[in-house]
């Protein structure tokens, strides 16, 4: 280690767990960071400044206005710009001692197990429960430890699922919750200051992991309520009848589902652009909740909160048509099945929900 990176990570040679031979162990270590959004954003920049050698970062979506809020790897200047490529100039710009991989691509079935291969450790950064098995199956395939984190509000997850060591995802959560009961992050909203604790976290768990010292998060869920100041432990253990890794599995991607299965039951629905068109004819039911419906509304709506709608529902009328909308789709989606089986069937689902429509109309301000 020559003058510059002794000065550099002099903090870390102080602690006896870290040391001269741990700092080499770091400069040596290779870690992949999938998602470089609310998560991605304090996980890279700790890695980075930390010392890790090789840092590869997946990620095919760009920086819109409204990842400022918590992605604080990103600028107002970066709007539009591809997030892998931001985020890997920034990490070089932090600690150009580290190498950058900038992997502008989906991770997907037919790539994950090949990236996942090339790096000592998987961050799961994301947002999507395909991409979490897809990462928790390769990672258990190629024997690398994932790293998971999740938030939502103002709770976070971390936890550590680790091949031969512990549980896997698919033993803590063997199924996916149904699409239209997950409310997302441009749903429901997220705590800033959450993506920083979490991430963070994250990056911390992975150090211990690639030093070899502390107890990692193997078995152990972290429950992290940023509300209520509060952190807790859940144990879980392996399942022996889990897909991945229990007795008898199959243990292979490409016997596993990564998209999302279609929702049953046909839904007519309309594009953004069609909206105006179809309330010439049409109601616009507003199922948002009232915190979401102060961004903006369109005249002549019905506002009936989706948590209120069973007991509302008798205000409708059946012989009217309604165009359901919410945020971005997913509460809506579930307001029209649910009317459906009410017996409304004058029912369209607007598709992208009024986030989709405000896209079009400057005026409207439903961020």
């Amino acid at each position: 280690m020559n003058p510059r990176e002794r000065r550099r990570y002099s903090r870390h040679l102080l602690i006896p767990e870290v040391g001269l031979a741990g700092q080499q162990r770091l400069r040596e270590a290779r870690v992949l960071v999938v998602g470089a959004g609310g998560l991605g954003s304090p996980a890279l920049q700790y890695l980075a400044a930390a010392g890790v050698g090789r840092i590869g970062i997946v990620d095919d979506d760009t920086v819109d206005e409204t990842n400022l809020q918590r992605q604080t790897i990103f600028g107002e200047a970066d709007v539009g710009r591809p997030k892998a490529v931001v985020a890997a100039e920034r990490v070089h710009a932090l600690n150009s001692l580290v190498s950058v991989d900038a992997l502008t691509l989906p991770l997907d079935a037919s790539n994950a197990r090949d990236l996942v291969r090339l790096y000592d450790a998987v961050l799961d950064c994301t947002d999507r429960f395909p991409t979490r098995y897809l990462i928790n199956d390769a990672c258990y395939l190629e024997d690398r430890p994932d790293v998971y984190g999740s938030i939502f509000r103002f709770d976070g997850q971390v936890s550590i699922f680790r091949r031969g060591a512990g549980p896997c995802y698919r033993c803590l959560y063997p199924e996916p919750p149904p699409q239209e009961s997950r409310p997302t992050c441009a749903e429901g909203g997220v705590l800033g200051t959450l993506a920083g604790v979490v991430g963070t976290w994250q990056a911390g768990e992975a150090l211990k992991l690639l030093l070899g010292i502390g107890q990692p998060l193997i078995g152990r869920l972290l429950l992290v309520d940023t509300l209520a100041a509060r952190v807790r432990e859940v144990r879980f253990e392996r399942d022996p009848e889990c897909a991945l890794c229990g007795t008898g599995a199959i243990g292979s991607i490409a016997a596993q589902r990564y998209e999302d299965a279609p929702l049953a039951g046909p839904v007519e629905e309309i594009e953004a652009g069609e909206l105006a068109a179809a309330l010439e004819q049409a109601t616009l039911l507003d199922v948002r909740e009232p915190h979401e419906a102060i961004l903006g509304s369109v005249d002549g709506a019905i506002r009936m909160p989706a948590s209120e709608l069973e007991s509302r529902m008798h205000e409708l009328d059946t012989a009217k048509t309604y165009v359901v909308a919410c945020r971005v789709g997913a509460k809506s989606l579930w307001a029209v099945r649910r009317l459906h089986e009410a017996g409304f069937a004058r029912v369209v689902h607007l598709r992208g929900g009024l986030l989709a429509y405000a896209a079009r109309h400057e005026e409207f301000a439903f961020f």
